[in-house]
């Protein structure tokens, strides 16, 4: 009986040592210290208000904000940009990026589309560079991800879907369907 006991007495012992032991523990919801995403931020804010003309310098920080999820700073930021730079094809893919992540996609679709017509007609041609296709600021890497974002998104508007967060199984849904085929483009 007094080995039975001291087996009960040890196995109460172990599970108390790891309950205790953190497994358990919540998990603060904010950081103790600034994250390196807000520290990116602050760099981007700094850069951008030391020169408020450089539209890379407003990409930058855009693109920051989107990072650390704040798409209505980063729409505050495209907002202000004079006409030019808004109908720019890398600052309309960011437009694109802040209204998905508002949950308006079809605001998103409109921005992306504009993106993929910009950028394509200048596609069908030999790029000068293997990594530029034009110089409005239209890379491949921009096509590519704009031509495969207005896919997903056109999926997501064709079903009904306003947020994708808020409606997550219609959305795998949309992706899905939008990135069943492979397409294999050349140039």
């Amino acid at each position: 009986m007094g080995l039975r006991a001291f087996g009960i007495a040890v196995a109460s012992a172990l599970a108390l040592l790891w309950a205790t032991s953190g497994t358990q523990r919540e998990r603060p919801l904010l950081s103790d210290g600034p994250s390196e995403g807000a520290e990116r931020v602050r760099a981007c804010e700094a850069s951008a208000a030391a020169r408020p003309d450089d539209p890379a310098a407003a990409r930058a920080l855009v693109q920051a904000y989107l990072d650390v999820s704040q798409p209505g700073l980063a729409l505050g930021v495209l907002e202000a940009l004079p006409a030019p730079t808004r109908g720019d094809p890398r600052t309309q893919h960011l437009y694109a990026r802040a209204w998905l992540d508002q949950g308006r996609n079809d605001r998103a679709l409109a921005a992306e589309s504009s993106v993929v017509d910009a950028c394509m007609p200048v596609a069908d041609r030999a790029p000068t560079a293997p990594s530029e296709v034009s110089g409005s600021g239209c890379d491949a890497v921009l096509l590519a991800s704009a031509v495969r974002r207005a896919a997903i998104l056109k999926e997501l508007v064709a079903l009904g879907v306003e947020d994708t967060r808020a409606q997550p199984e219609e959305s795998f849904v949309a992706y899905q369907n939008a990135t069943r085929e492979a397409r294999v483009t050349t140039f």
